[in-house]
């Protein structure tokens, strides 16, 4: 917004540097994937089935789709720091918890208060939104992203090698170090960016249905949630097909999540180039494209007799470029439809897109055996792909009805 002044670091006074914002939304991201790896060694220790031990990651989404309801409309209320502030120290507790749990059953509780991190999804884009337009917001979650993805490029790699060192705790209490280091960059740095807030709490949740009555909202909405879908299908099958299908090791799994994290860190920097110049709606296009060519590879090697863990690991790059292609678009689309209600939208999206996310992260664990190989959870990925090229398809035509965003 142009009443904001500008960025200097460590300057509460003034919105927050971008590497802030990455960090925000980085650690966000650390949380979900760092101890992928350490999946099967967790269900061992607490005697539990792979299945149960899954619900760390499919809880964890569902639940933190719901807190984004909550998130947005509150920091449109109060403010994006209070509440960034809060949920940060939040995390901060549950992490020490999941550290200190004997018992499957006080880990998933801990685990789903660490839930409170969720603010660096949902804020990290309402913070864009509130300092620049449309296409802009596009480029520079575009690039906050590509620097986000950097960390669950090496979470997995780094979260293996210490769960083969030191076990699975390890990688909790590097959560807790990196939470203390980044809430301190927050409390030092983050400056308020939402000068115009709602009246109230409520009068703000009755705002959501001229959201839910915008065409155009649900369209980006949907392509982000069906986009996202087939990276979080993967996140729930991928540890099973690694470790059940090729037989792989903590320390061998952890290095086959860079492909995907490559792949969206290159299609994150596309976004960041080339959003303003070709447009949001083109560039999520594009991205899906690329995504459902990379799963249809993959489907033909493997049908082709191929059995290195590349076959299917190696064409993930191309599902985390068209992500990183689409979802930076999407998000910017969705949090502009209604620039004044940025945080509520962002925090819809984000749960639609995360609680769809858990649905297909729980499916990809009931749908895999070891027999079925990688197949099963590369169609569910090729349905959400096809899924989102007709929504952006529907998007494209509500523009030509209606022109494009941030036009009076």
């Amino acid at each position: 917004m142009t009443d904001l002044p500008k960025s200097r670091y460590l300057d509460r006074r003034t919105p927050p540097h971008v590497t802030t914002l990455v960090l925000l939304a980085g650690i966000s991201a650390l949380s979900m994937n760092v101890f992928l790896p350490s999946l099967p060694n967790m269900a061992a220790y607490f005697n539990t089935d792979y299945a149960l031990m899954q619900l760390s990651v499919t809880l964890y989404l569902g639940l933190t789709g719901f807190l984004q309801l909550i998130i947005g409309p509150l920091s449109d209320r109060y403010g994006r720091r209070p509440i960034i502030l809060s949920g940060t120290l939040i995390f901060l507790i549950a992490t020490i918890g999941c550290i200190l749990a004997t018992t499957i059953e006080v880990f998933l509780f801990f685990r789903m208060i660490q839930t409170g991190i969720a603010i660096g999804m949902v804020l990290s884009r309402a913070i864009v939104r509130d300092m620049v337009p449309a296409n802009q917001a596009a480029s520079m979650i575009g690039y906050v992203t590509m620097g986000m993805s950097l960390v669950p490029m090496f979470a997995p790699v780094i979260g293996g090698y210490l769960d083969a060192f030191f076990g699975w705790k390890a990688n909790f209490s590097m959560l807790l170090i990196v939470g203390v280091i980044v809430g301190g960059i927050l409390f030092f740095d983050l400056g308020e960016t939402n000068r115009h807030r709602s009246a109230s709490f409520t009068a703000q949740l009755k705002d959501y249905p001229e959201l839910f009555r915008s065409r155009r909202f649900w369209g980006y909405c949907l392509t982000a949630a069906f986009a996202s879908g087939s990276f979080f299908a993967f996140l729930g099958g991928a540890p099973f097909i690694g470790t059940f299908v090729f037989g792989l090791e903590t320390v061998e799994l952890g290095p086959y999540f860079i492909f995907v994290s490559i792949g969206y860190l290159l299609g994150n920097l596309v976004s960041g180039v080339y959003s303003v110049r070709f447009g949001i709606n083109t560039m999520m296009l594009y991205g899906t494209l690329v995504m459902l060519a990379g799963v249809a590879a993959s489907i033909l090697a493997l049908a082709a007799g191929a059995t290195h863990p590349l076959a299917f690991f190696g064409f993930m790059l191309f599902v985390g470029f068209g992500n990183g292609m689409t979802l930076p678009n999407s998000n910017a689309g969705l949090v502009s439809v209604r620039p004044h209600l940025a945080g509520s939208a962002s925090g819809l999206g984000g749960a639609i897109q995360l609680l769809g996310g858990a649905s297909l992260a729980a499916i990809a664990g009931v749908i895999l055996t070891p027999s079925s190989g990688a197949y099963p959870l590369l169609y569910l990925m090729m349905i959400t792909s096809v899924l989102a090229l007709f929504v952006i398809w529907y998007i494209m035509r509500v523009e030509r009805q209606t022109g494009a965003l941030d036009q009076p």
